[in-house]
């Protein structure tokens, strides 16, 4: 068995990335996301500047999830979407950190949200399910403490 190397650090040739900062997700309706995200998984709302175009943004520990919906614009960076080229659902999955992956597990149940799979225990000990959100988003919760054997 081989021990993975730690990182090497690429001062000269990479940019330095620090952390994910914010994840955009294109919707198809911004309340029913809102609500789903804010209100069933326990995201914050926090302040959104006015870019000229709806969107709602969301606090997740220290990366935020901006909901912006499929509208008419360009696909400049900064600017709007093509809605022929940009559509919702474009991304495999994300994934949120949690206290506990049961207790997520029997509160998305109770609001209806159909699991996609798990909950069950990675080979590192975490305790992982996956659904979909309103807009057909893959979106994983897990916990690092394994909450299978506490519960």
């Amino acid at each position: 068995m081989t021990t993975p190397s730690p990182p090497t650090k690429h001062a000269t040739s990479a940019i330095g990335v620090k952390a994910i900062d914010h994840v955009t997700i294109v919707v198809h309706d911004l309340s029913r996301s809102r609500d789903f995200y804010r209100d069933l998984l326990g995201m914050e709302e926090v302040e959104r500047p006015d870019f000229g175009f709806p969107g709602h943004w969301l606090q997740a520990g220290a990366t935020q999830v901006h909901l912006i919906e499929t509208m008419e614009g360009t696909s400049e960076p900064g600017g709007g979407l093509d809605p022929d080229r940009v559509t919702s659902g474009l991304t495999h999955h994300f994934a949120f950190e949690v206290e506990d992956a049961i207790r997520a597990h029997r509160i998305l149940e109770s609001a209806g949200v159909r699991i996609q799979g798990g909950p069950r225990k990675r080979p590192d000990g975490c305790m992982q399910l996956w659904f979909y959100d309103p807009d057909g988003h893959c979106v994983e919760v897990f916990d690092r403490t394994g909450s299978a054997a506490s519960h």
